[in-house]
């Protein structure tokens, strides 16, 4: 799975983690009932935002009781269903069709094969039209997810600034965060939340940029920030600006209960900044705190075959039991979900002056008590 709002179960409360689990779990469920098995492969952190806001602007919560999974350490769970989930299943699939056909496009690894791009070429369109046909389906215009995606290729490749490169991405998730309040019957939450989907979209983009940036730069392959010239420090003041844009939009919505999507999109969107600047930092200067590298000259593995991989570390529980495991795309060091007490998006809670245990209720921003 992957995304950049990705909570440290230190960060949050038992009853947030539940919730988030719900929806986590929730937009997996929704990703095979409504698109297949082989869809839920689409499952990341960042897309079930969507059934977080809807479900955070609506009266009523569709919960459901759903039975033991591996990735939960064999225990059932209450997960979100109804139409924030098909929402968010729809908007995966769309940035899986998306990322697919870019790895195409850019012969990474094993796409450089004519086989295997044909076959991820068919995927992506599969997905892409059944994204189309699940928006459509909940009153959202689906060519608006679609041509963001066509969009984004020809920008990439013409000398645009940073700014219009990020822009087909901010238009997609303004579109998916704005509908969410037409579903929720919340038509005055719309404009506030357009905004909020807007500078998250940036957000993705740039972070994703930074996170990519050491390997890009080794392997000569394009990346934003390279491309137009962007420097760290540039960087860091564009996320910070959409960081706080993202919370003062969101406080101007009318929320139910907004506990749980405050915590994602504010504070945890705050530590996700942190740390993947910190990182390729250290990374750059060469310091202790930079991520592990691969193991020697081990280049990461392309989409179909980190999913073969995955689906084995899957079927033996690794990915659930393991204390480590190696990660099916990246090949880098992970966490057992079910082992151990740390949080490999954050730090060793061990160390002095970690800021992993510190909660929402001591925070002086709002108020929230989240």
């Amino acid at each position: 799975m992957f995304g950049m709002v990705r909570p440290c179960r230190h960060t949050l409360s038992p009853a947030l983690r539940a919730e988030w689990i719900g929806h986590l779990c929730g937009l997996c469920y929704a990703l095979r009932d409504e698109h297949g098995q082989a869809a839920r492969i689409a499952t990341n952190y960042d897309g079930l935002l969507i059934s977080v806001l809807l479900d955070a602007q609506s009266p009523a919560r569709g919960r459901r009781t759903a039975g033991p999974c591996p990735l939960r350490g064999m225990r059932t769970a209450r997960v979100a269903t109804g139409d924030g989930t098909r929402l968010a299943a729809a908007v995966s699939l769309v940035l899986a069709s998306a990322t697919l056909a870019d790895h195409v496009a850019d012969r990474d690894g094993a796409f450089a094969r004519r086989p295997v791009a044909a076959a991820a070429r068919r995927l992506a369109a599969g997905w892409a039209d059944r994204a189309s046909t699940g928006a459509a389906g909940l009153g959202l215009d689906p060519a608006v997810l679609l041509d963001a995606v066509a969009r984004q290729p020809a920008l990439e490749h013409t000398g645009s600034p940073l700014l219009t490169v990020t822009e087909p991405t901010e238009t997609a998730t303004a579109a998916a965060f704005g509908h969410t309040a037409v579903l929720a019957g919340r038509p005055d939450n719309a404009a506030p939340l357009a905004e909020a989907g807007r500078l998250f979209g940036r957000l993705a983009h740039l972070l994703d940029a930074v996170e990519d940036l050491p390997a890009d730069a080794a392997a000569g392959a394009w990346n934003p920030l390279l491309a137009t010239g962007t420097d760290l420090v540039a960087a860091r003041a564009l996320a910070d600006d959409a960081a706080l844009g993202i919370r003062l939009a969101l406080d101007e919505v009318r929320w139910t209960d907004r506990r749980l999507a405050h915590r994602l999109l504010v504070h945890e969107l705050d530590r996700s900044i942190g740390h993947a600047f910190a990182h390729v930092t250290a990374q750059a200067e060469g310091k202790p705190g930079a991520p592990p590298s691969r193991p020697g000259p081990r280049p990461p593995r392309g989409a179909l075959a980190g999913c073969a991989v995955a689906v084995g570390l899957f079927c033996s529980c690794q990915m659930c039991c393991a204390d480590t495991f190696e990660d099916p795309w990246t090949r880098e060091a992970r966490e057992g979900f079910c082992r151990g007490d740390t949080c490999a998006n954050c730090c060793d809670c061990s160390e002095a002056g970690c800021d992993c245990c510190d909660c929402c209720s001591d925070c002086d921003c709002c108020g929230c008590d989240c």
